[in-house]
Order: structure tokens, then sequence, then C-alpha cells
């Protein structure tokens, strides 16, 4: 097999785990306007932002040489959960013979994951497999530690563009791990490596606290968002995600109740609002609304793909919130025909709104 899969966020991870199990790995190229216009050429006109990107990518890697996909499910009314099956019949309308390996929650159906999980297994024994995945999850929770020191320590950069540099250059490392030993040597040295970089001291009625939520894909894949963290951080704005790899990892595939009480404390804040799953992330994007707020953060972004309907439903009860609240939120859709520039007026503007309500309450003490 030559194995593909989905790019979103850092790909290493995926990369490391099929390369570790002796599975030949087609990396896909990062999202960029050719993947777009590949995904939006032969996909369906209302189909959802993330299909059409992932497609591209599916399209870029088997003209690269892959001949399998192995990709993730989704559940309730979201139409991710279709993404398998309407991808797999558009290639095959294209005429590529590639096989695809969806990996749903395990809990749905036990059987055809252990099936899966087989095919990916190859002639490794279980417990190869096992030390394998422990590796891998132990490097995507150490590169999210990482990932989150950047997103904060970046704001306050005295040379823009340093942290930025370095993370490349960490993930490098990380990329090159075998074990989880070398994971714990890699994270070291990159912890060390930021905290060696300047930063400007900034007064901490200043600092400016954001906090991004909406539809995983959009929200962690920077090159489809506009890179909207990086952009946040160059404003002075530290930034934290309400969708990490590692913890998407912990709810959905880890058996135990002790790795989802995260998610479901999210998910129990956001029920005043949306009762039930409907879906997608539309109940965790609110609840992770009410969290950042407890939380003491200035603002939130709201990333959603156009024609998302979990989050179009999410976005609806975003308005009742900062009425409600008081709190400042804004709602950006990104699809093939979004603007940066009008983007990066909107988040100046968001800014100046949040810089000012911050200023009136310091005068009212």
């Amino acid at each position: 097999m030559k194995i593909t899969f989905p790019y979103m966020g850092s790909p290493y991870m995926y990369e490391k785990l099929f390369t570790l199990l002796g599975h030949e790995v087609i990396t896909p190229p990062k999202p960029s306007q050719k993947t777009v216009d590949y995904g939006v050429k032969y996909s369906p006109e209302f189909a959802c932002f993330p299909l059409k990107v992932i497609l591209g990518t599916y399209l870029e890697a088997l003209e690269l040489g892959a001949d399998t996909i192995v990709t993730s499910g989704g559940n309730g009314p979201c139409r991710a959960g279709y993404y398998g099956e309407a991808q797999k019949k558009i290639l095959k309308n294209m005429g590529y013979d590639v096989e695809f390996i969806i990996f749903d929650e395990p809990k749905r159906d036990w059987k055809t994951f252990l099936e899966n999980v087989k095919k990916i297994k190859g002639n490794n024994s279980w417990q190869q497999v096992i030390k394998t995945v422990k590796t891998v999850y132990d490097m995507a929770k150490s590169m999210d530690k990482v990932e989150k020191i950047i997103e904060t320590k970046r704001a306050y950069e005295c040379n823009k563009g340093e942290f930025t540099k370095a993370w490349h250059e960490i993930t490098e490392e990380y990329r090159k791990i075998e074990s989880s030993e070398d994971v714990k040597r890699v994270e070291k040295k990159a912890i060390e490596r930021l905290n060696s970089i300047k930063i400007c001291e900034v007064p901490e009625r200043r600092k400016i606290k954001i906090g991004i939520v909406g539809e995983i894909y959009v929200v962690m894949e920077p090159s489809i968002n506009g890179n909207i963290e990086e952009v946040l951080n160059a404003y002075g704005a530290e930034v934290e995600r309400s969708h990490y790899i590692s913890e998407w990892i912990d709810f959905n595939l880890i058996p135990l109740p002790s790795y989802k009480e995260k998610e479901h404390q999210i998910l129990k804040k956001g029920e005043k609002y949306i009762e039930i799953i409907i879906g997608g992330h539309a109940k965790q994007s609110v609840g992770a609304i009410i969290d950042f707020m407890e939380r003491g953060f200035d603002g939130v972004i709201h990333l959603k793909p156009f024609g998302c309907l979990p989050e179009l439903v999410s976005q609806s009860v975003i308005d009742k919130i900062m009425r409600e609240y008081d709190y400042p939120i804004l709602s950006l859709s990104v699809d093939e025909q979004m603007a940066i520039a009008n983007v990066l007026t909107r988040i100046e503007a968001f800014l100046d709104v949040i810089k000012l309500k911050k200023h009136r309450k310091r005068i009212a003490r």
C-alpha cells in the first residue's frame, strides 16, 4: 500500500504512524490554491468547503503515486460522515482505482473498526502496533503542548517571525522520532529553544487573549483559514484553539472515561443553547465560547465553512450569547472565495473593539 491521508494541521503524526508500521507513505502537499481549485472543480457545488479541499488534497497525493487513502468519518446530521463515500465515488468516476479506509468512532461499529486496524497493521505484531500507537499519541500530545506555548509567546516576540521559524524547525525534529523516548528528548529541546527567544514585556492589562472555535478542519488547517493564529499573534494577541488533534484522539478513539472529561465539560457548557448533539462541532463550539469567556479570554473568533449546517446552528445562538454576556465574538465564513484583505480588516476592527472595551473597564474602576 502507498498510503495518503487528509492534510490537517501538522501531517507528521499521520506520516509517522504509517511509516513506523512499515508502509510506504505519500505525504500530501500542503493545501494551496491549486489544491482548492482541484477540489472545487470536481466536487458538487453545494458541498462543504472541507470536502472540496480534502478532495483536492487526495488528487494531488494520487498524482504522486498514492493508492490507499486513510481517513476518519463523522457522525450526526453533519455531512462530514459522507465525505469518504462521496469522495470515493468522485474519484472512481474520474478513473482512479483507490482504496478508502475510513475510521469511524469505535463505539459505532467495533467490527469494522478492527477490520480497518488489521488492514493498517500489516505483518506487525500487536505488540509492535501498540508501541507504535503509543509513540504517535505521545508525539501528538507533545506537539500540541509545544504549539500552545508558541500561540501564547509569539504574540510578544521582539523579532517577528522567530517563533514561526522555530516551529518549522521543531516539527522537522519531531518528524525524525522513532520512540516515545525520542519524543521526550525533542520536546525538552523544543521548549529550551522557545524559551531562548527574546520576548518583549507587555503589561498584563494590555494583553489580549483570543479563543478560536468552529468546525475542526478550518480551525486546525492554517493554509485554509488564512493563518489566523499567526495573524492574531502578529497583532499582539495570544491565541488558543478549541481543537487540537491529541484532544480529538482522547475523545473519539480512547475508550476510557477519564480521557473524555474535558470534552464532556465543554459539551455541558453548551447545553443551555444546544441541547443535543447535532453533528459536527456545533455544540462544542458554543460550549468552547462559554469556556473561553469563563477563563478570562477577551473575545472569540468563530470559523465556519460556508454552508456548514452544524456551524450555522451554532452561529444562530452566538448573537444571543453576545447580547447576554456583552462578549465580543466574530464569525468568519471560510470558503474558496474568502478574501484575506477583508478578513484582516474585520480582525483589526474586532481587536479595536476589544481594546476599547478593556480601556473603558479600566476607566470605570
